[in-house]
């Protein structure tokens, strides 16, 4: 079965940081690119950070300096670090392989 489970969302005060998984199964892993998406209510998904295969990423100007995505193949695992968290990134996180196979989200509230 074809799946991505994310976890680790949260409530955190502003400054703060989290760890966000997201655990695949029925892919070849290795071979797709990862996203993590965020959705603020009221606002279009957007994209904000990407790691393909090789391990190239790339970040939305927003995050860049706060989040670090990475991934572990063996796992089958892909990572998004938030540090220095702001009320802004207060959304559902998705995490998508390959744009085709997305997951059902995490909230994540920034909020003192």
């Amino acid at each position: 079965q074809v799946q991505l489970v994310e976890s680790g969302g949260g409530l955190v005060q502003p400054g703060g940081s989290l760890r966000l998984s997201c655990a695949a199964s029925g892919i070849i892993f290795n071979t797709y690119t990862m996203h993590w998406y965020r959705q603020a209510p009221g606002e279009q998904r957007e994209l904000v950070a990407q790691i393909t295969s090789g391990g190239t990423t790339n970040y939305a100007n927003s995050v860049k300096g706060r989040f670090t995505i990475s991934r572990d193949n063996a796992k089958n695992t892909v990572y998004l670090e938030m540090n220095s968290l702001k009320p802004e990134d207060t959304a559902v996180y998705y995490c998508s392989a390959g744009g085709v196979v997305w997951g059902r989200g995490t909230q994540v509230t920034v909020s003192s």
